[in-house]
């Protein structure tokens, strides 16, 4: 999915949690993060004086210094690093370049910079409206081959025969090997209505597309009533501002169905406030989420008004992150529902995006998080209630422990708790 936006304003603060492309080696380009607030404040020139460029990198340092969560900034005296640059900052290229080595010494793949592009890029995810051909990439493990990881619905690589599973070997000729997804968006974006030529290979075969770019309305959520009385809801990202309204409208259309199914298998994440409201609308009672930063410990807690109580399962794997993982544990240590799948990814650090007077923006690491029973699954991810490795199994067994609870609430019995299983 690629795009462009006009930024809003001259300083974003925003916070956020994100599924870092840095932190494996398979970056997932739709993994992007979680925000709080956004307050916009009038746009401020800035290249009247020479030495303005400079103000950019300080302000990013100051911005570090005032916010990021760890008082120790990974060992090192942040004091040292105001004016270290200096020499090296002639225009903005060199201010970015100069913010990247400074957040370098932080070790913190989720502390960085976005240029302008990006930040562009991040915008049109939040507004759920982009300009593209419709398809989620991924780097294979060895970072040597670019996957095609989703095609969205009605979109034009969707309707060129794009599907999940294949690699994009060339864009526009020249080869796809080895470069990331935010490399391969810098050649696939372009103007509505321009046409991109891909080369795709899929189980050994090899075939060129030419796909022509269109306007794309991101949907969040699909939602479907399976054959067995059971709602289905695939919540796909947290990044569109309509996903929490687009997750009421799906409770609202399965309101019929015997038990819920939500899908968070492959979600990276998205705005924390659609997870905040996403869980309040399926949580009787409890906590949702907290976090920690410098300035103290802020605990969000459900209304206790939600829109269903219909029962629930929760299907997660590995590339269920951050605010995935926030809605998962909430449901699942508040005891609404089950979690059925594999263990999560394991992002539990919350930024905050400032942006900078050039157009591009800081994410800044502020905080840490805690899952309503105090845990901290930074590194360590959610393991579900039933582990089942086999994907092809999942919403099988899903289906079955639903119809178990139905049938147990029906007779007024509790039913047996289940025990973890694997399924190869």
């Amino acid at each position: 999915m690629f795009g462009q936006v006009a930024s809003k304003a001259s300083v974003v603060s925003s916070r956020i949690t994100e599924k870092s492309s840095m932190s494996f080696n398979k970056r997932v380009l739709a993994a992007i993060a979680a925000i709080f607030l956004i307050l916009s404040l009038p746009l401020q020139p800035i290249y009247g004086r020479h030495n303005d460029v400079k103000g950019i990198y300080h302000q990013a340092w100051e911005l570090v210094k005032d916010n990021y969560y760890d008082p120790n900034f990974n060992g090192h005296d942040w004091s040292e690093l105001e004016h270290k640059y200096d020499s090296q900052i002639k225009d903005v290229n060199g201010a970015y370049r100069s913010i990247k080595l400074m957040l370098d010494d932080l070790n913190d793949p989720y502390t960085r910079l976005l240029d302008p592009r990006a930040f562009q890029d991040e915008n049109d995810a939040i507004d759920a409206h982009i300009v593209g051909i419709g398809v989620n990439l991924q780097q294979s493990k060895d970072q040597a081959h670019l996957i095609v990881t989703r095609t969205i619905e009605g979109a034009p690589a969707e309707k060129a025969g794009v599907i999940s599973g294949d690699e994009i070997v060339t864009i526009d000729g020249a080869t796809a090997a080895g470069i990331t997804p935010e490399q391969a968006a810098e050649h696939i974006r372009g103007k509505v209505g321009t046409p991109v030529q891909l080369g795709i290979k899929h189980a050994g075969n090899d075939r060129i597309l030419k796909i022509t770019r269109q306007e794309i309305d991101i949907k969040a959520v699909q939602t479907k009533m399976l054959d067995s009385g059971i709602g289905y809801i695939q919540l796909s990202t947290f990044i569109s501002s309509d996903a929490a309204r687009e997750f009421r409208n799906a409770l609202n259309k399965l309101s019929g169905a015997g038990g819920i199914i939500i899908d968070l298998r492959d979600n990276p994440g998205g705005l924390l406030a659609n997870a905040l409201e996403i869980a309040d609308m399926v949580l009787e009672g409890g906590t949702i989420v907290s976090t920690i930063s410098r300035h103290g410990r802020h605990t969000d807690l459900c209304s206790g008004q939600p829109v269903t109580r219909q029962p629930i399962v929760v299907l997660v794997d590995g590339e269920s992150a951050s605010a995935s993982e926030i809605l998962a544990s909430a449901i699942k240590d508040n005891e609404r529902g089950l979690v059925l799948g594999t263990r999560t990814y394991g992002k539990g650090v919350v930024q905050e995006i400032n942006r900078l007077p050039s157009g591009a923006a800081l994410h800044i690491t502020v905080s840490r998080y805690l899952t309503p029973n105090g845990s901290d699954i930074n590194k360590v991810g959610i393991a579900p209630d039933i582990l089942i490795e086999n994907k092809d199994d999942q919403l099988k067994i899903a289906i079955s422990c639903l119809k178990e609870k139905i049938a147990s609430a029906k007779l007024g019995i509790k039913p047996t708790p289940l025990l973890s299983t694997t399924s190869n």
